[in-house]
């Protein structure tokens, strides 16, 4: 076996993040040393730090001892919170967290007999490897890797391989994963391991919902996601995660849209994912609104650790999802799809409550898929929406008025493909920025004192309570943001043309 040219980095690597992932092993290995307890870093952590990768805020520790005991101490030492994660399976976590490097897990397992014995049981052979603790930092530590299944090979090889033909039928979740693990390293399902993952993909259906979601969310996430979408196609796992998708391959459109329903669907999710990368110095992105207050805004997150960002990804492959079923060919040959944007709406409330996405993701998402074709309905001819127009839009969309606008772009972006036109494109582009910075404006956006409240409204009308006093405010505060009142005179006198024009409709 010819030795793998990888080697762990030292204990600094430049960020607050690389260098307090060394200084926390370290901490670590002085620990156990101290109580005499063999100990192993294994899993994520060793696989970056040997890659000399950004290493992920999470360690796992083997270990021939109880990690319930020795995670209550730990927790002390460090100064973290003691997580009985799994006390059956013999898991316990403990949470630090730094000022400047954020939260860190540490994950500690017992050891089923031998370190040997506990990596043949993992999933993949580049997260196969252990080490010492002991070893962490000395000079020899390249050279006590364990290392049963060349993993370090693999590592050179940007090869994912499965440790044996059992994995996924002992832990189906590693289907998903397998996918996103390849798409984050930017490495390749060893061949052997795609037939073994596409012929037990059935298993998906055995995996709590939680845990396919956070794999599949976490793939999304990704750039490239478009790839590793259709990697999981290939592996016939995206549609068993998403079934509503399967219906949209090989549905034709009207000549507006380039690709079929699945393949705008797909470059949808390509599209969402440039938008939100900035102009990239492209003749196509250079002309979205984009500035370091909008990264900021997708780099949000919404639940879940669940971003902007990763949710308008979703939508997009969500936004179509209904045209399959209202398609309809009228008498003159013209494809329709009615209602889509609505039946998809419910179609996608329903499949994420089924992944359990929390509520907030899933509004958010719903509504993007409701109303992504508003803001092209909002033109008037060739003239740009109204501020009446743009008021009501960010009144109704409320949370989801800014992403609805980028999904609209994406959707625009995909449905012409190749065949985009540069001067109907920035039409398209100017619209949304106008939509944007004309919804930001104070007036608009409700950013300002109202003119006149409810109350102040009761008083002067001798009204009660009820629905008309908030019409008469709604009424006013468009006005307002259409420019057509100012004070809070015009206001009443409005109110007042209002409430005579309801009493004469009666």
């Amino acid at each position: 076996m010819r030795a793998a040219p990888l080697y762990l980095p030292g204990p600094a690597m430049g960020t607050s993040d690389a260098a307090f992932g060394p200084s926390l092993v370290a901490r670590l290995k002085a620990y156990f040393e101290g109580l005499g307890i063999p100990a192993y870093l294994v899993g994520g952590y060793l696989r970056d730090s040997l890659m000399k990768r950004h290493p992920e805020r999470d360690l796992d520790i083997a270990l021939a001892a109880d990690p319930q005991c020795v995670g209550r101490d730990l927790a002390g030492v460090l100064g973290g919170s003691f997580v009985p994660l799994s006390p059956e399976r013999g898991i316990s976590r403990v949470v630090v967290k730094d000022p400047e490097a954020g939260q860190w897990t540490v994950d500690l397992a017992a050891l089923p007999g031998s370190i040997e014995e506990d990596l043949a049981r993992r999933d993949f052979t580049i997260d196969s490897l252990g080490l010492p603790l002991y070893a962490w930092d000395s000079p020899e530590q390249g050279g006590q890797v364990i290392d049963p299944f060349n993993g370090r090979q693999d590592l050179v090889d940007k090869v994912v391989r499965a440790v044996s033909p059992g994995v996924f039928r002992d832990d189906p979740a590693r289907l998903v994963r397998s996918v996103r693990l390849a798409s984050s390293l930017e490495f390749r399902l060893e061949p052997q391991t795609a037939q073994q993952t596409k012929a037990d993909a059935a298993c998906i259906g055995q995996v709590a919902p939680e845990r396919v979601r956070d794999e599949f969310l976490a793939i999304l996430a990704l750039d490239n996601a478009k790839r590793s979408l259709e990697a999981l196609d290939r592996l016939d796992l995206l549609c068993r995660i998403v079934p509503e998708l399967a219906e949209a391959k090989g549905v034709e459109q009207p000549r507006i849209h380039y690709w079929d329903v699945w393949g705008h669907l797909m470059h949808s999710v390509e599209s969402a994912e440039r938008i939100t990368q900035g102009h990239q110095h492209s003749p196509i992105y250079t002309l979205v609104y984009w500035t370091a207050e909008t990264a900021a805004y997708f780099s949000q997150e919404v639940c879940d650790g669940i971003s902007r960002r990763t949710l308008l990804k979703l939508a997009a492959l969500f936004h179509d999802i209904a045209k399959p079923r209202t398609k309809q060919v009228d008498e003159t040959g013209h494809t329709r799809f009615p209602d889509h944007s609505e039946v998809g709406a419910e179609m996608t409330s329903r499949r994420l409550s089924q992944l359990r996405i929390g509520s907030k993701g899933i509004e958010l998402t719903a509504k993007m898929v409701e109303h992504h074709l508003r803001p092209t309905h909002m033109m008037q001819g060739l003239e740009l929406p109204t501020k009446r127009a743009i008021y009501r839009y960010f009144r109704d969309l409320k949370e989801a008025a800014i992403d609805t606008l980028y999904l609209c772009q994406a959707d625009y972006i995909a449905a012409k493909g190749p065949e985009i036109h540069p001067e109907d494109w920035a039409s398209h582009a100017r619209m949304v920025t106008h939509i944007l910075q004309t919804g930001m404006q104070p007036a608009v956006s409700g950013r300002i004192q109202r003119l006149i409240n409810g109350k102040e409204l009761m008083q002067h009308f001798n009204l009660d309570p009820g629905p008309v006093i908030g019409m008469m405010l709604d009424r006013v505060e468009e006005a307002r943001a259409a420019g057509e009142i100012g004070t809070r005179e015009e206001a009443l006198a409005l109110a007042a043309e209002k409430m005579t024009e309801g009493q004469a409709g009666r």
